[in-house]
């Protein structure tokens, strides 16, 4: 199974999770509907179709450059990737779909998962579509609580905004991740800039409305993710792995930023869940 779970990303996937209850729970949702385990497990089906799809449609580079991933090395075959990549993105939609979720968002999100592993090696603008692709994830699960309609989602977008702003600056980073270089300057402070913008929002978010405890703690920790993270990418070479791992860990954060007005118990959860994913990279590779 370990070749699967390579394929998979499997240690990133909580990530997915705690987009999906974030946004669920902005939304109006109960914590203890089943429509959200089967929302989960929807956003879990599209996680892992994309990330399958995504080594099939990188095998000619990966046989040159990352010889050691399940495609090249004959672990699984690259018809194989493809079925069960292109099935399980299906299922996670169709499951969407049923349980609620606005079709059209669950269909660009499908669609754009899509389009960015067929395109992504070729086009630098690909970044954008994995920003987009966090950002619909939330608003497909929000679509499933509430109506769509603008207004109804003006509490859930601007966190999935933000969350997406920070998915592209670590696409930005990763980029360099296997060339061993440094960062350039100019994409340097784009990629620190995108990935600042959580933390960005919700300081506005406080000073305007007031903050709790809770919020501002989170807040500094998050602050804190990423300052180490960014030094490490200034180091570059190797060291823009280890930073890229932190920040993928750091997603769970950012949707502890979401729900710090909601859930106290799942705040502290989703932060606990960051070192947990750090050491889990260490068995399957989050990239």
């Amino acid at each position: 199974m370990r070749p699967w779970f390579q394929l998979a990303r499997i240690s990133n996937l909580p990530t997915a999770w705690t987009n999906v209850t974030a946004a669920w729970l902005l939304a109006g949702g109960a914590l203890f509907d089943v429509r959200l385990g089967w929302l989960i497990l929807a956003g879990s089906l599209l996680y892992i179709g994309g990330m399958i799809l995504n080594d099939a449609a990188d095998v000619k580079f990966d046989r040159l450059h990352r010889k050691e991933r399940p495609i090249p090395r004959g672990q699984v075959s690259l018809r194989e990737a493809w079925v069960v990549g292109a099935a399980m993105l299906l299922a996670g939609a169709t499951i969407a779909a049923v349980t609620g979720a606005n079709p059209k968002i669950t269909a660009f999100l499908a669609g754009g998962i899509v389009l960015y592993d067929l395109y992504h090696k070729q086009w630098a603008g690909s970044v954008i579509i994995m920003g987009a692709c966090r950002l619909l994830l939330y608003m497909m699960a929000a679509s499933a609580v509430v109506p769509f309609n603008p207004d109804s989602f003006m509490l859930v977008l601007p966190y999935a905004v933000a969350l997406g702003f920070y998915i592209v600056g670590i696409t930005v980073a990763a980029r360099l991740e296997h060339k061993g270089g440094v960062l350039p300057v100019p994409t340097a402070m784009l990629a620190f800039a995108l990935l600042y913008t959580p933390a960005i929002f919700c300081a506005m978010r406080f000073a305007s409305s007031g903050g709790s405890l809770m919020q501002v703690g989170v807040l500094g920790v998050f602050a804190l993710l990423v300052a180490y993270a960014t030094q490490s990418l200034r180091k570059g070479g190797p060291a823009i792995g280890k930073a890229v791992g932190w920040l993928l860990a750091g997603i769970v954060v950012v949707d502890a930023l979401a729900v710090a007005t909601v859930s106290v118990p799942l705040t502290l959860g989703f932060i606990a869940l960051t070192p947990l994913l750090r050491l889990w990279q260490r068995w399957v590779a989050a990239t």
